[in-house]
């Protein structure tokens, strides 16, 4: 007979071989802080341009290696628009 701590270890064996068991941490961690978050008023600080572009980058960055797990905390933590900036904008702030 197979033991809770055995179903647990193939379980998370099975999880890592599929290489899913990251994406799930990844995906609790956001989670827990999305609803941290929701019971806490959150002040809106404005952003100075160079706070704006270094995100921006930053959230192309993430969007490029598909860590949307980890953007899914990035941008509510930061404050940056949900709307992009624009690579023009970026292109003339970067010179």
């Amino acid at each position: 007979m197979t033991t809770i701590d055995e179903l647990k270890q193939v379980l998370k064996e099975t999880l890592q071989a599929r290489g899913t068991l990251d994406s799930i941490k990844a995906r609790i961690r956001a989670e827990i802080f999305a609803s941290l978050d929701e019971g806490q008023e959150t002040k809106k600080r404005e952003l100075s341009s160079t706070n704006l572009v270094i995100n921006e980058l930053i959230r192309e960055y993430l969007e490029f290696n598909n860590y949307q797990h980890t953007l899914s905390v990035f941008m509510p933590e930061t404050g940056q628009p949900s709307s992009k900036l624009g690579s023009d904008y970026l292109a003339k702030e970067l010179g």
